[in-house]
């Protein structure tokens, strides 16, 4: 067995503290060594997490970078995102994206190795892990396993609804140096639920997040004690920030929503929907003048987000500097908003997208989405995974067939609380679904989830100057790496 793994180390496990995520550098850190004792068992789950807000993944790439691009959400102009076009007229064969796909595939792959690795080592050395730790750590693992397999599916494979038998991808389950041979499409998607569901089912008696004293809150409030920073124990507190007991029924209820299992989708939807933990937005926050007590990306919303420590400078070069940012024209970005007719009440735009200062025809918005107050801010620094919001629409999408009233009920809760929005009239499922792509769209602009929603439909969708891309394949689908099809399984 190999002995060692590339692995981020924490001096401080996941708090939020004022410097809460303190990584060494990457170091090679002997198994046998790290797994002798709870610390190391959490130092190596914090790693995967850490490792997985690399830029290339969802530090910036698999959130704000390719799938945005993928879904035409950008207006791309400066010259160091020139490599984007390419990547926005799908062509698949230019070098940069290629580089960059393949640099994805073997980012998850090494988290996925090392959620192996754990796995590995939590039922060797389980005498090691006391009281709870054993279920929180295995749970976290196999959820994150199953969340990483499952974005590589909705990146390199076709979609169940597409192909369902199609070969997809390996579904690796073992940390070792041998070939895993492709797995269908579905197989992929029933073993993703598998995990996940082992994951759910594991940390439902453990998870401090299901107590009735944990509450969402920001990481400043009057009393300097927010109720997700109490747990005396580091490693147990700011639990969205790691796959916890409502991210895991989340993740299954779009895992179930892809494979087409609309009673699974539903119920895990619910769970989330009628435990109340998550409050809407409020006005007094999203609409807050003063930046550094302004919450931009609807935080207390969030089920799961990936802390990003270094994303205040990084997304600001990217989204917040004039015409060298990625950006959107103001008739398209006022199209999406459909701020002219039905978004009129809609307060996300008018907080979301900047007219820009730059000289420049189109005008243009920027993204403040991701902006930051240099100084202390009301909310840590983190970029969205998985929102209340999208609970609703599954429930939405997953209900119509057996009772269509409620369906668009949940649609509208959202629209009512996003301003106080009109209420759609829906008069069939066809209808409905394209209520739903425009609302997620919106609600996720700059967050990575559109395209996957358009591949799991086999869409056409739009692009930003008024016409449409035709749902394929082609597009849908990005090569494997060629090292995977020159090791056979292809």
């Amino acid at each position: 067995m190999n002995k060692y793994i590339l692995i981020a180390i924490t001096l401080v496990t996941l708090s939020s503290c004022k410097k809460w995520l303190d990584v060494k550098p990457v170091s090679q850190v002997s198994a046998d060594e790290m797994f002798k004792t709870p610390d190391g068992f959490q130092d190596a789950l914090n790693g995967i997490y850490s490792s997985c807000t690399n830029q290339n993944l969802y530090g910036y790439e698999l959130t704000c970078g390719l799938p945005e691009v993928l879904a035409q959400n950008y207006y791309i102009i400066p010259e160091d995102y020139l490599h984007y076009k390419q990547t926005a007229a799908y062509n698949y064969r230019d070098p940069y994206f290629m580089a960059k796909k393949d640099t994805v595939w073997t980012g998850l792959y090494h988290g996925i190795a090392n959620c192996n690795l754990i796995l590995q080592n939590v039922e060797t050395n389980k005498s090691v892990l006391t009281g709870d730790m054993y279920a929180l750590i295995k749970a976290e693992a196999l959820a994150m396993r199953g969340y990483l397999h499952f974005d590589l599916l909705r990146l390199f494979a076709p979609s169940f609804k597409s192909n369902p038998n199609a070969k997809a991808i390996p579904y690796v389950t073992d940390f070792s140096n041998k070939v895993t041979a492709l797995s269908t499409v579905t197989e992929v998607l029933n073993n993703v639920a598998t995990d996940l569901s082992q994951a759910k089912d594991l940390i439902r008696p453990v998870d401090p997040i299901l107590s009735a004293s944990y509450v969402p809150s920001y990481a400043t409030d009057s009393n300097g004690h927010p109720s997700e920073q109490q747990n005396p124990n580091l490693f147990l507190q700011n639990r969205r920030h790691r796959m916890n007991y409502y991210a895991i029924c989340g993740e299954l209820a779009r895992v179930n929503l892809y494979r087409e299992k609309m009673s699974d989708a539903l119920g895990n939807a619910l769970e989330v929907i009628n435990s109340n933990k998550f409050p809407w937005i409020v006005n007094s926050d999203f609409n807050q003048t003063d930046t550094k007590k302004k919450d931009r990306i609807m935080y207390k919303e969030l089920l799961f987000a990936w802390y990003v420590p270094n994303m205040k400078d990084t997304l600001a070069a990217k989204f917040n500097a004039g015409v060298n940012s990625l950006v959107i024209d103001v008739d398209a970005g006022d199209a999406i908003y459909e701020k002219s007719t039905a978004g009129a009440r809609d307060f996300r735009p008018t907080n979301w997208l900047l007219p820009s200062g730059a000289t420049y025809s189109p005008k243009l918005y920027e993204l403040q989405k991701y902006k930051r107050d240099p100084e202390t801010n009301l909310y840590n620094l983190v970029l969205p995974a998985m929102r209340l919001s999208e609970m609703y629409y599954i429930a939405s999408e997953s209900s119509y067939d057996v009772n269509p009233t409620q369906s668009v009920e949940y649609l509208n809760l959202v629209r009512r609380n996003r301003g106080g929005m009109q209420d759609v009239v829906v008069n069939s499922k066809d209808q409905l679904i394209q209520e739903l792509i425009k609302e997620e769209r919106k609600e996720t602009y700059g967050e990575g989830q559109i395209f996957y929603m358009y591949k799991r439909l086999n869409t056409n969708f739009p692009n930003l100057t008024g016409g449409a891309i035709t749902a394929s394949d082609k597009l849908f689908v990005m090569p494997l790496p060629n090292d995977e099809i020159e090791f056979g399984n292809r």
